[in-house]
């Protein structure tokens, strides 16, 4: 059998190799990358001056050296692109840039009502054309826009919107008017990815966001797993009592009515004031707080019946938590489930309080970065 592989192939594996390797270590010289990739220096230099041409490396001052000339580092251009990524709320909208490191470098915070109007689209699109055009970088490479919904696999349309945006919307009332590529994304699955890039231990997960509303995530081999209508990980519509609270999915006793920030907070409460009272051990908050922890121990001992992998707690609830937390639902879930584990399962998220939008733009950079 004839081998497939060409001269051209070799190519743009080394100018590939060459790119990630730089890429992974910050910095490198050009012998350092001939010796890690086991190439000659001639092919390490016309590589180098490709992708300086193309913008996508820069010289990045020189390495130390006690002997000889001093060698030039090579860094990545890491805004040599950048993706935006924009979460839509009911009262407001985060719009942020991102470049190739996956770093936000500005961001933008708009009130703005949510309405399944026209001019609402509009509008948004103008203040984020606006928002690109203040950055003054040449290459963007599309628009992630995160909702409150699942989407179809393709990011083209809503398919399930009960909380804020409708059911079929496509994402032409925003492409109409920016001409970039443009998807729409599920809030929680955004705050997932974000969670998968900036933490490279996970590979299997269950991720929780735990907002206003309750969201989920599957991540199977470092991957959102979407399943086949792409509502996978939406254990919030998970019956956790079938004569139990309505749900704004029309049901009755879902996670979502037990274990959302909806669900712990009184009318008007914040956060951080439920938080202080909590910790300064006020009775009838360190109950509802108990309480709280108890539904969920119910619900994450199901969930890990059936997919028996690491979990990690997201969303506004996250910068909240304490290892106190975690410890007291290792013991409840171990209390209710047949398979009481004594290693730690459960883990508090890693990634920032801008989780969601960042995630609505890192699969831009994703497939950038494994095209080249």
């Amino acid at each position: 059998m004839e081998n497939s592989i060409t001269f051209k192939d070799i190519k743009r594996g080394n100018y590939s190799s060459i790119y990630h390797l730089i890429y992974q270590n910050q910095k490198l010289s050009k012998q350092e990358i001939a010796n890690q990739l086991n190439l000659s220096l001639p092919t390490v230099t016309q590589n180098l001056v490709r992708l300086e041409k193309e913008k996508l490396i820069e010289k990045s001052g020189q390495f130390e050296s006690s002997v000889g000339r001093r060698a030039t580092a090579y860094a990545i251009c890491p805004q040599a692109r950048i993706s935006i990524g924009i979460e839509i709320q009911k009262r407001t909208v985060q719009i942020i840039a991102i470049d190739l490191r996956g770093h936000a470098f500005q961001h933008q915070r708009l009130a703005m009502d949510y309405s399944n109007v026209e001019r609402y689209y509009k509008e948004l699109s103008y203040a984020v054309q606006s928002f690109i055009t203040s950055l003054h970088v040449e290459e963007i490479l599309g628009i992630g826009f995160a909702v409150q919904g699942l989407t179809s696999n393709d990011g083209e349309k809503i398919t399930y919107g009960k909380i804020l945006i409708p059911t079929g919307l496509e994402i032409g009332v925003f492409s109409q008017f920016l001409h970039y590529p443009c998807r729409f994304l599920h809030d929680a699955k955004c705050a997932a990815t974000t969670e998968l890039w900036v933490r490279n231990d996970i590979g299997d997960a269950v991720y929780l966001s735990i907002g206003p509303h309750l969201g989920g995530a599957i991540i199977i081999n470092d991957q959102i797993y979407m399943g086949k209508h792409g509502h996978s990980g939406t254990i919030e519509h998970m019956t956790i009592d079938p004569n139990g609270p309505s749900c704004y999915c029309g049901k009755k006793g879902c996670m979502e009515t037990y274990s959302s920030i909806n669900a712990l907070l009184d009318e008007d409460e914040s956060l951080d004031f439920f938080f202080q009272q909590v910790r300064m051990g006020i009775p009838s908050y360190a109950e509802r707080w108990n309480s709280f922890l108890d539904q969920l121990a119910f619900s994450i001992n199901n969930i890990n019946l059936v997919l028996n992998r690491e979990f990690i707690l997201g969303g506004h609830l996250s910068p909240y938590l304490i290892e106190e937390d975690i410890d007291i639902l290792h013991e409840k879930i171990n209390e209710k489930s047949a398979f009481p584990s004594s290693e730690p399962f459960i883990h508090i998220s890693r990634s920032s309080v801008n989780g969601v939008p960042v995630g609505a733009a890192i699969p831009f950079i994703q497939s950038f970065l494994n095209s080249i």
